[in-house]
């Protein structure tokens, strides 16, 4: 039986519950909501899995989507301090960064050295994505890999602990240390391969439109999840942006946004608001307020460390300014930054955001897995194996946290040189994907038509 995941009704209406309590939508509306779907049998949201084993009857399926409908239109009241229009976002943030004048550059080498460590982080998180973070502690300690300083390995590995915490199935044949052979596929890695065709064809002055055609053109369906499989099920649908991004999609909130922010941090070296301005333009598409605001402040962060000249605690601060204040993501990124400058175990941070964060969020929410981020960053002052080792020991979303603050890391590294051979020899300078004509490109070829983006002129004028 074929069960595509992330898209079934029955299985939406979990995730919108939550969210729509997130999100402070009438209290007494959800509940009535979530007592009906609970009086009809209806069954909670996968925990971590896309969907549930088996359909629901058509009774439940026709309810799920009455639900949905019913919920999309109960409106946020959190919408005035956490807005998704860009020109709303701009107003509430006194600190906006004015446009680079003269632009940066950022020199192929330093652009190399953030693909290799977007690739190096992804991979160290694949194998144990999906485990809870005692799953993540006992393997690696079991090892001798605790911290993890460099691939998880079952070498040495008691069975039942294995048996007990299972590695990620899709990735162990490839991410573990005795297996890694070049970079597997990873949608961590497709997005900012999009996002290169994007900027090929369309210049720094894209559209939303523009990103949803080349990923029509370009993306299978079947390498989405969570809101971009919802929001590309829209686009079929005959729903343009930014409608995309609100139609039955209770991961608009998620991490998806965040991950596709690298290249537009990566073409703005040192304008952190030019990075948050494409960053919004690509979000919107599968996202809304807090989806958005990571990604504009991933790509703001991106954006000042490519630019060469400021340390990773002033590339975290560059990035709030491009988030309300108030917001909770921005919110939840001091929290964290405060919590890594107390503790000088990372452990003890790791556990502090996860009793905070873990009863009431998605492993794969943006909020959390942001404000982990930046911990990591913050707690290893920029090195790059302790910032892709606190990042993905922090469970939650390892893969994608891993990618992001290795990207990062990898800037501030300067060059490929800089890196830590055990790390990147095992990629073999090649990644594989099924976007575009990029299988089995080098990293070395991927930083030169990046450079070659980030310093071809944007005509759209910047506000």
């Amino acid at each position: 039986m074929l069960r595509l995941t992330w898209v079934q009704p029955e299985d939406l209406i979990g995730h919108e519950l939550r969210q729509a309590g997130q999100d402070g939508r009438d209290p007494s509306a959800v509940a009535a909501a979530a007592a009906r779907w609970e009086a009809a049998g209806g069954p909670a949201a996968p925990a971590r899995a896309g969907s549930s084993p088996e359909p629901a009857p058509a009774r439940l399926r026709h309810l799920a989507v009455e639900l949905l409908d019913e919920l999309d239109g109960l409106p946020s009241p959190l919408t005035a301090r956490e807005p998704t229009d860009l020109h709303d976002i701009k107003a509430l943030c006194p600190d906006w960064p004015a446009p680079a004048s003269p632009p940066a550059v950022s020199h192929a080498g330093r652009l190399e050295a953030a693909w290799l460590g977007r690739a190096v982080g992804c991979l160290l998180g694949k194998p144990v994505e999906k485990l809870p973070l005692t799953g993540i502690r006992r393997l690696a300690r079991a090892a001798g890999n605790w911290p993890p300083t460099t691939y998880f390995t079952a070498r040495g590995v008691p069975a039942d602990l294995l048996a007990a915490h299972p590695w990620n199935r899709r990735s162990a044949p490839t991410s573990l240390a005795e297996n890694i052979d070049g970079m597997p596929e990873d949608d961590d890695l497709n997005y900012p391969l999009l996002n290169l065709l994007l900027l090929q064809r369309h210049g720094k002055d894209f559209s939303t439109a523009d990103v949803a055609r080349v990923w029509l053109d370009e993306l299978p369906a079947g390498r989405t999840f969570t809101a971009e499989r919802v929001a590309y099920r829209n686009l079929l649908a005959g729903l343009e942006p930014p409608h995309t991004a609100r139609r039955h999609n209770p991961f608009r909130e998620w991490i998806g946004a965040l991950i596709r922010a690298d290249a537009h941090g990566w073409t703005n070296p040192g304008d952190p608001a030019a990075a948050a301005e494409q960053a919004h333009r690509d979000a919107t598409l599968t996202h809304t307020a807090g989806g958005v605001h990571a990604a504009m402040f991933a790509a703001a962060v991106i954006a000042t460390a490519a630019g060469g000249t400021h340390d990773v605690h002033a590339c975290l601060r560059a990035g709030l300014t491009v988030v309300p204040p108030g917001s909770r993501l921005a919110e939840a990124v001091r929290h964290a930054v405060r919590l890594a400058a107390a503790h000088a175990g990372f452990d003890t941070v790791v556990d502090a955001l996860h009793a905070r964060y873990s009863p009431t969020h998605h492993w794969v929410h943006a909020i959390p897995n942001t404000a982990l981020i930046a911990a990591a960053l913050t707690h290893a002052d920029g090195d790059f194996t302790g910032s892709v080792s606190r990042a993905v020991s922090g469970g939650w979303d390892t893969d994608s946290n891993g990618a992001t603050a290795g990207c990062v890391a990898g800037l501030l590294a300067g060059s490929p040189a800089a890196l830590p051979e055990h790390w990147t020899a095992p990629l073999k300078n090649r990644l594989a994907t099924s976007v575009g004509d990029f299988d089995q490109a080098g990293f070395d070829t991927l930083a030169h038509l990046t450079h070659r983006e980030a310093t071809r002129p944007c005509s759209r004028p910047r506000t």
